[in-house]
């Protein structure tokens, strides 16, 4: 078993991912959980390059770092010139990390077409600034720029700078693939080919434009690299970085290595969300390992296998990585599947004629333009309504809204709704106002069941969705709405769909109330 560094990318290559964005107190948080993971190096960005990444440094350093190694990033030393007096160098000093991570040249391309430079002035500004870094008193790791496409152009060219790296002092050589478009079997022999030519530790670097950058990395360390480069939920630039959350679940669980702390694996679903939270980005549902979806059974032959032996559609346990088991339920569930839900939400249900008539309920409203995957309080809520002794907390009689433009007050919604409560005769008869007929009739219904059911004033709306199922049809489309409602500690969807908005989003309503006063408490 070989220890892995991970060296965490996330606040330098990862910000330059369109739309990823993060401010200094962003990034000092997302490192504090990096470092919380058990991260071997967290790189906090090029200090020389912004101000924002000078203010991370600056907090930085103020704080105590329990088991990362904050890395600054940056380049050479400009070709006209040396390292003492490159302004990029100082800015890296200045940063106050004790770890430099630079970039050089590695490519023949890049050497003549973009430095616009000789061969042998490139390997002086590589070995040159590692070694003024090292006698600064830094650790120095270089990256070896585009490095696989550099070798299959010239191989001998790529090697020297590598051995010019490390004559500066450079503790790890990584090979990037900055291009992202080297296959596995190309980073497998020449990752072995190097390893071979030099006696010195070894790093990787991968982008994911050929969708290939986790196993890139991967098969890097199975020819030797003792540190793999990458960010969290794999952003970067273009199409991103080798996603670093699958390595490190890899690393550990399939390949014997270890690469954090004891317990650090169970961490990495918690620490994958709150990184798109800090960044106020969507979450990727169908992520290996962290998704919401890695580990959600969809089908009824899966479902059902599961509830005999979990190992049959699950390659690992999703505790050990901080996730968890989900069912889906659809079109294309089976009994398993509802049993599952009613096992999840404490409902007791027959396993025979009750589940059946649910689930040729849901497979006939699915067709009818419903959707239960994202709405489990509503399969909830059909599988309650099978109980024996089950009364709803109130009962619909009819209601009614009206839309209106009037003089003066624009455009004005008015609902009537008549409903009845259990053990009792009497028709609750309210009326409300609204600034649209949804919020109407969630006024009105909330005046007459609120005298009954204090509880309510906590349910707040949480979201609102419409989806258009048929636009082919024009306004009289199939309509979806999924309404998502919270009560301070539990949040909950249900749906509705019809031609008619209306009718759709009270179905939605209705049960988002019904599951709060039922189920939810």
């Amino acid at each position: 078993m070989t220890f892995i560094q991970i060296y965490d990318t996330t606040l330098r290559d990862g910000t330059q991912s369109e739309g990823f964005n993060l401010s200094a107190n962003d990034k000092i948080r997302i490192a504090q959980k990096l470092d919380e993971l058990g991260v071997a190096f967290i790189e906090g960005g090029w200090p020389g390059s912004n101000p924002k990444d000078a203010e991370f440094f600056e907090k930085a350093r103020q704080l105590t770092w329990k088991n990362a190694q904050i890395a600054a990033f940056g380049s050479t030393c400009r070709i006209k010139g040396g390292p003492e007096d490159d302004a990029n160098i100082k800015a890296l000093i200045d940063s106050g990390a004790p770890v430099c991570t630079i970039f050089g040249k590695t490519w023949m391309l890049h050497v003549l077409e973009v430095l616009k430079t000789t061969p042998e002035d490139n390997l002086r500004i590589i070995e040159q600034s590692v070694a003024y870094l090292r006698g600064q008193g830094r650790r120095v790791i270089y990256d070896a720029e585009h490095f696989f496409d550099g070798y299959k152009a010239d191989n001998a060219y790529a090697l020297e700078t590598l051995k010019a790296a490390a004559r500066g002092g450079a503790e790890t050589l990584v090979l990037c693939d900055t291009n992202g478009g080297t296959m596995p079997w190309e980073v497998e022999q020449i990752v072995h080919e190097v390893k071979a030519a030099i006696d010195h530790p070894l790093g990787i670097h991968t982008h994911n434009d050929s969708e290939a950058a986790v196993v890139n990395s991967l098969v890097a360390v199975r020819e030797g690299a003792i540190q793999v480069q990458g960010t969290i939920n794999g952003i970067g630039e273009r199409c991103g970085n080798a996603n670093l959350v699958s390595i490190m679940a890899d690393l550990e669980l399939k390949m014997g290595h270890k690469c954090l702390p004891e317990g650090g694996l169970s961490k990495l679903t918690d620490l994958s969300h709150f990184v798109a939270e800090v960044a106020n980005i969507t979450p990727n549902e169908h992520l290996p390992f962290v998704g919401r979806s890695a580990f959600a059974h969809k089908g009824g032959v899966h479902v059902a296998a599961m509830r005999r032996s979990a190992q049959s559609y699950q390659h690992i346990e999703p505790e050990v990585v901080g996730n968890k088991m989900r069912v889906v339920v659809s079109d294309l569930s089976g009994r398993g599947n509802l049993l599952s839900k009613a096992e999840e939400y404490g409902v007791e249900v027959d396993t025979g004629e009750e589940v059946v008539g649910v689930l040729g309920e849901i497979k006939e409203l699915e067709a009818r333009g419903f959707s239960f995957e994202a709405a489990e309080a509503s399969v909830a809520l059909m599988l309650k309504r099978q109980e024996m002794y089950y009364k709803a907390p109130f009962e619909l009689i009819d209601f009614t809204v009206n839309v209106d433009h009037r003089d003066k007050r624009g455009i004005f919604a008015e609902a009537t709704v008549k409903v009845r409560v259990p053990g009792s005769d009497e028709v609750l008869h309210t009326a409300a106002e609204g600034n649209g007929p949804v919020n109407a009739l969630d006024k009105a219904l909330r005046k007459a069941l609120l005298p009954h059911y204090p509880v309510l004033a906590n349910f707040q709306l949480a979201d609102y969705k419409v989806r258009i199922l048929d636009g082919n049809n024009g306004t009289s489309a199939l309509t979806r709405v999924l309404i998502d409602t919270q009560n301070g500690t539990k949040r909950w969807t249900t749906v509705g769909a019809s031609t008619n908005i209306i009718e759709a989003s009270w179905r939605a309503l209705a049960d988002a109330i019904e599951y709060g006063l039922t189920i939810a408490y």
